[in-house]
């Protein structure tokens, strides 16, 4: 565990470094990177099987303050198939620091992980470095060849660190109070990440995004899910009923799926979030009894398997969920859409016709 100097934090001594590397990393031509096609098991069952992440896919996480993005994160951290797991920890609060090590990430998903650590009272410049050095760590591993799973929390700190910076020395402030460098920082350092040359490692990516006030369309909310290759949303809502994790599976997307997945996989997903979804239009009436069961078949269908849809969505703080385990389970949950019987159709009189 590092600061953004990559000076030790825990007390175990000096690093003694078999390297030396530049702080930022070589640029890959993205005709030599490696293309998204095998999936990677991050321990969530919810993500496993309805947003299924590929190796060296960059996603978002967007939530509010509050809502379990970190506990999430060190989930992702222990329960993970990643080789190795770089940690970055961008201007969140210091006491949320050790807890983190302590109560989230535990023995187990120390133990192969490397965490860099800026809280919030450092310098702007300071924070700026720390998620450079976070993503120059992943680079390295990646390139001896490592599923490396990289873990920022937070890219929007890290968006209000380079704001800080360029007011101080004059740029104008734009949208909503951000300059325009901070536009250009933002793709810079996601870029990175990603796939290798073919036969290399990879980085698969999580930034966290905090939405202040739970405004979707925040600017770097916006901009981070312009550049980014998918993302989740984590719901206020759900989180206030005690629904952990508390992702809205309607508003979240993977946009590799289709090429890290099986055919059937892909279209019970579809088929799963279809039926959430028509419950949920129908949540309003079904709650003060206005719906009368027979008015619609899709919605009939949707009362009778929200009770184990909403049981399957739901993860314990130590449960894991592998990938195959979450895949099968979803066959299960939801059966595949029946088509009506149609009539049969009478045969024809011959007509002596051809």
């Amino acid at each position: 565990m590092v600061n953004g100097n990559g000076e030790p934090l825990d007390g175990k001594g000096p690093l003694q470094a078999e390297a030396r590397v530049s702080l930022s990393g070589d640029i890959i031509n993205p005709l030599d990177r490696a293309p998204v096609r095998q999936s990677m098991d991050v321990g969530i069952r919810a993500i496993n099987s309805l947003m299924t992440v590929g190796q060296g896919q960059r996603l978002g996480l967007f939530a509010g303050s509050g809502v379990g993005k970190s506990v999430l994160l060190g989930m992702m951290t222990r329960f993970t198939n990643a080789d190795i797991t770089v940690v970055g920890l961008i201007g969140e609060r210091g006491r949320e620091v050790k807890e983190f090590i302590e109560d989230i990430l535990g023995d187990e998903g120390l133990a192969r992980s490397v965490v860099v650590a800026s809280p919030a009272d450092d310098s702007p410049l300071m924070r700026l470095r720390a998620a450079m050095l976070t993503t120059r760590i992943a680079e390295y591993y990646r390139d001896q060849g490592k599923r490396v799973l990289l873990l920022m929390d937070s890219l929007t700190r890290y968006a209000q660190a380079q704001r800080e910076i360029a007011l101080a020395v004059g740029e104008p402030p734009a949208t909503k109070g951000y300059p325009p460098s901070v536009f250009a920082k933002l793709p810079q350092l996601v870029e990175r990440t990603g796939n290798g040359r073919p036969g290399g490692g990879s980085i698969t990516a999580f930034y966290t995004v905090l939405t202040e006030g739970d405004d979707q369309q925040d600017p770097i909310a916006d901009a981070a899910r312009a550049i980014l290759d998918g993302h989740i949303v984590l719901s206020r809502r759900l989180a206030e009923e005690g629904h952990y994790p508390a992702i809205d599976v309607e508003a979240s997307i993977s946009r590799v799926m289709p090429q890290v997945t099986e055919t059937e996989h892909f279209a019970r997903a579809q088929r799963f979030k279809q039926v959430y979804s028509r419950y949920q239009q129908a949540r309003d009436l079904i709650s003060v009894g206005a719906y009368v069961k027979g008015s619609d078949p899709e919605t009939d269908f949707a009362i009778t398997h929200i009770g184990n849809m909403g049981q399957f969505l739901q993860q314990g703080l130590n449960e894991s969920a592998p990938l195959e385990d979450s895949i099968q389970q979803l066959l299960a949950v939801v059966p595949e859409r029946r088509s009506p019987d149609r009539p049969k159709t009478p045969p024809q009189a011959d007509g002596g016709g051809r």
